[in-house]
C-alpha cells in the first residue's frame, strides 16, 4: 500500500466517524429530545467506542500482514452495516418500551457502540503502514498519520452538520456513512502487484465468500438509505418535523414533541380571532395579551413554532405589528403548507425582517435566527414579549438566563410573557421564575394540565405594572406557586429535562 493511500483511507475513515458522531445526536431526537444530556450521552458513547475500536486495532496491526489485512476489511463490512442499520436499531430500542434517562442511556449505547468501536479498528494498522512506508521518515510520517486523522474529523463535522443531515436527512446518511466505510475496502490490498510482497492469492472460495459478504453488505447499506421508512417527515440540521390531523386539528411535532397547533375548524365558544388556537396554553397567553396590550401594540416573538399567536394577535388588532423570531426556514416553510390560518397570515402579510425593513407595509416581521442573536443584534424596540422558543420538549439554555432577560427588558417597554415545560415547581421552571422576580416587581404564574409524563406547561407574565389577576383562567389553567430559587446565567444555565 502506497503512502498517500493510506494517508487518504485515514481521512475517510476519520470523517465517517465523526459523521456518524454528529447523526447519531441528530436522529436520537425524535425519540428522546435534544438536550445537554443526550449530546453528553451520544459523545461519550461514541467515543468510548472510538477509543475501545483502536486499543482492539492495535492487537490486530501486530498480526500477520494477511491476517490483518483480513480482519481490518471484515471490520469495515461491519462498521458499513451497523452504520446503516442505527436508525432502525434505534426505533427497535424505543418500541420495545426504553423511557426517560436509562432508556435513553442504553438506546445510545447499543445503537451507536458497535459501530463506532469498528470504523476505528483500521487505524493503528493504516498507521503502522503509513510508517513502514517511508523508512527513516518515520517521524514525519506520524505527524502526517495524526494530522490526516484531524483533517478527517473536521471534514466529517462540516459534512454532516452543513450538507449531508441538512439536505439528506439522517437515515440518507447513516447510508451514506456505510457506502463510503466499504468503498475503502478495495483499497486495503496484500501487496501492490508486481513487488515482492506478500502476494495476492487466486480467488479461492473463501475469498469468492469473502467478496460475496461485500456485495451483500453494500446491498444492505443502500436499502436502509433508500427504502427504509424515513426517520422525520420533514427534516432540517435542527429539526425532525411530522404533520397530523388529529381530532379536528392540525399538529406540528418537533422531534418527537407537540409544538403548535390550529384547529380546522374554529371553536364557536371561543368566537373571535382565538377561536383557532388548539393547544391550552395559548388561550392561555392570548387572554393574558388581550388583556395587557392596547390596540395597536408591536410585539416581538422569540419562537415562530405554529405562529398561532402572531396571526391571532394581527387578526384581532389590524393595527398591531409582530416580529416573529424562528431559527428554522424549514418550520415557517411547514406552517405555509398545512395550517392554513397562520399561512395565510404569513402569505398576506409577511415579509423578511432580517434585512433592513424599512418602508415595508407587512405586518408579520419574520426572521430566520437563533433568538438570542437576534436580541444581540436588534436596534427595535417592542411594547411587549413573548418568550416560546423550544428545543424538542425543552427550552434552549441560552435563552433561559438572566442575561438573555436583560437584554429583553432593555428593547421591551411592556410586558414579557414565557411559556415553559416541565414537572410542577420543576428546576427550569423556578429559573426562570427567579429571573423575572429580580428584573420585574409584578410577576404571574399558572399552571396546565399534567400531561402522562407528569409535566404540564407552566406560563408567567412579568410586568413592571401589576398584572390584573385573569378571571376565569382559561382552559384549566390554575395559580401556582414556585419556590425561591437561583436565576441561571450564561455560566450556569439550564441542563435539560431528564
Amino acid at each position: 500500500m502506497h503512502f498517500w493511500i493510506t494517508i487518504g483511507l485515514i481521512v475517510v475513515l476519520s470523517s465517517v466517524g465523526l459523521t456518524y458522531e454528529i447523526a447519531a445526536g441528530r436522529v436520537l431526537a425524535p425519540f428522546f429530545g435534544t438536550s445537554l444530556l443526550t449530546w453528553t450521552a451520544v459523545i461519550a458513547t461514541v467515543l468510548a467506542g472510538f477509543s475501545l475500536g483502536n486499543a482492539l486495532g492495535g492487537f490486530v496491526a501486530e498480526r500477520r500482514r494477511g491476517a490483518a489485512i483480513g480482519h481490518v476489511r471484515a471490520a469495515l463490512i461491519a462498521t458499513a452495516v451497523l452504520m446503516a442499520l442505527s436508525p432502525t436499531i434505534l426505533g427497535l430500542i424505543h418500541a420495545a418500551g426504553a423511557r426517560g434517562t436509562g432508556g435513553m442511556l442504553l438506546s445510545v449505547v447499543l445503537a451507536f457502540f458497535p459501530g463506532s468501536v469498528f470504523v476505528s479498528v483500521p487505524s493503528p494498522f493504516l498507521a503502522k503502514v503509513a510508517v513502514e512506508a517511508r523508512p527513516g521518515r518515520e517521524g514525519s510520517s506520524l505527524g502526517l498519520v495524526l494530522a490526516a486523522g484531524s483533517l478527517g474529523a473536521i471534514l466529517g463535522a462540516i459534512l454532516a452538520g452543513f450538507v449531508a443531515l441538512p439536505l439528506a436527512g439522517s437515515r440518507a446518511t447513516f447510508a451514506a456513512c456505510g457506502a463510503a466505510t466499504l468503498l475503502c475496502i478495495p483499497f486495503i490490498r496484500r501487496s501492490p502487484p508486481g513487488t515482492g510482497g506478500e502476494p495476492e492469492q487466486k480467488r479461492t472460495p473463501e475469498k469468492e465468500a469473502e467478496s460475496g459478504v461485500t456485495i451483500a453488505a453494500a446491498a444492505l447499506a443502500v436499502f436502509a438509505g433508500i427504502a427504509g421508512s424515513p426517520t422525520c417527515e420533514y427534516e432540517s440540521g435542527l429539526s425532525c418535523i411530522h404533520v397530523l390531523r388529529e381530532g379536528g386539528e392540525v399538529r406540528l411535532y418537533a422531534d418527537g414533541t407537540l409544538q403548535a397547533a390550529e384547529r380546522i375548524v374554529p371553536n364557536r365558544e371561543d368566537g373571535g380571532s382565538s377561536a383557532w388556537l388548539a393547544l391550552s396554553y395559548s388561550h392561555w397567553l392570548w387572554a393574558r395579551m388581550d388583556h395587557d396590550l392596547g390596540p395597536s401594540p408591536s410585539v416581538l416573538f422569540i419562537g415562530g413554532g405554529g405562529y398561532t399567536l402572531p396571526t391571532t394577535l394581527l387578526a384581532s388588532r389590524p393595527e398591531a405589528q409582530a416580529v416573529a423570531v424562528e431559527i428554522d426556514p424549514l418550520v415557517t416553510w411547514v406552517v405555509r403548507q398545512h395550517m392554513p390560518q397562520a399561512g395565510a397570515m404569513i402569505e398576506q402579510t409577511g415579509y423578511d425582517a432580517g434585512e433592513d425593513d424599512r418602508g415595508i407595509k407587512g405586518r408579520l416581521g419574520i426572521v430566520h435566527t437563533d433568538g438570542r442573536t437576534y436580541l444581540t443584534e436588534t436596534d427595535r424596540r417592542f411594547d411587549a414579549a413573548v418568550m416560546d422558543a423550544f428545543s424538542s420538549g425543552s427550552v434552549p439554555a441560552h435563552l433561559a438566563t438572566r442575561e438573555t432577560y436583560e437584554r429583553l427588558q432593555a428593547i421591551v417597554d411592556g410586558p414579557v410573557y414565557v411559556n415553559l415545560i416541565d414537572v410542577p415547581d420543576g428546576p427550569l421552571a423556578r429559573g426562570v421564575h427567579a429571573i423575572l422576580s429580580s428584573l420585574y416587581p409584578h410577576v404571574q404564574a399558572a399552571q396546565g394540565p399534567l400531561s402522562s409524563w407528569g409535566r404540564a406547561n407552566i406560563v408567567l407574565a412579568a410586568s413592571d405594572t401589576p398584572l390584573v389577576p385573569l378571571d376565569p383562567l382559561p382552559n384549566e389553567y390554575t395559580p401556582t406557586q414556585l419556590s425561591p430559587a437561583r436565576p441561571f446565567t450564561d455560566d450556569r444555565g439550564w441542563a435539560g429535562h431528564r
